[in-house]
């Protein structure tokens, strides 16, 4: 496998697939880099733990993202981004498919990839931010055997909440965008209903628009 597709994979995990239970405890005041920082170091120390997970097993996978993720990513805005202008004219109930098709087909996509954790570690810089800002961009690398990849995360912080992910940039290219690319070609063929499908297929392949 690839390794700049093992690095979107680690994006994914800690954006919006694998967290570990204790990530639940964090407070709603810590620092977005502070987050980042905590929730990738036990995330690569999670899936090198996990039998499971390291073999792909997609059952383990979704009991992980369905019981820990929420707290941490704005999967909802995240999923509207990537579908584009048509998410306004999809029912609340298409909305929660497209949720659940989207999240299925991130875990299908790189479930086989978890083998090829090691030894990565994810070293994030100085934030950049005013004290009062509620959107702000955590820069990371990912370091490991080879050169240093570039992995930055997006986050917000709304009034009662803590700071969310809510899209993530591999190496220059932006997660939500690249896949919005590609789901407009669905959109265009089959409208909302057959985006839906096309994501919930086994056989959609994904990996060209998450490659970059």
């Amino acid at each position: 496998m690839q390794r700049r597709t093992l690095i979107t994979l680690l994006a994914s995990l800690t954006g919006g697939a694998v967290l570990p239970t204790w990530a639940q405890t964090g407070s709603k005041d810590e620092a977005p880099d502070a987050l980042i920082k905590r929730l990738s170091t036990d995330l690569l120390e999670l899936v090198k733990k996990d039998p499971a997970l390291k073999k792909g097993d997609l059952a383990r996978i979704s009991e992980v993202v369905d019981r820990e993720v929420i707290p941490y990513v704005n999967f909802r805005k995240m999923t509207s981004a990537a579908v584009g202008p048509q998410w306004r004219q999809a029912s609340e109930a298409q909305r929660e498919q497209l949720q659940q098709a989207f999240k299925g087909m991130l875990i299908r996509t790189y479930a086989g990839a978890l083998a090829q954790v090691s030894d990565q570690k994810v070293v994030v810089k100085p934030l950049r931010a005013a004290p009062g800002d509620t959107d702000v961009l955590v820069r990371t690398e990912v370091r490991g055997k080879g050169e240093p990849v570039a992995l930055d995360f997006r986050l917000e912080k709304k009034p009662g909440e803590g700071w969310k992910i809510y899209n993530l940039n591999v190496l220059g290219i932006w997660m939500v965008e690249t896949y919005r690319t590609q789901f407009a070609q669905e959109l265009n063929q089959g409208g909302i209903d057959g985006l839906i499908q096309a994501l919930s297929s086994r056989s959609f392949d994904a990996t060209a628009a998450a490659k970059p």
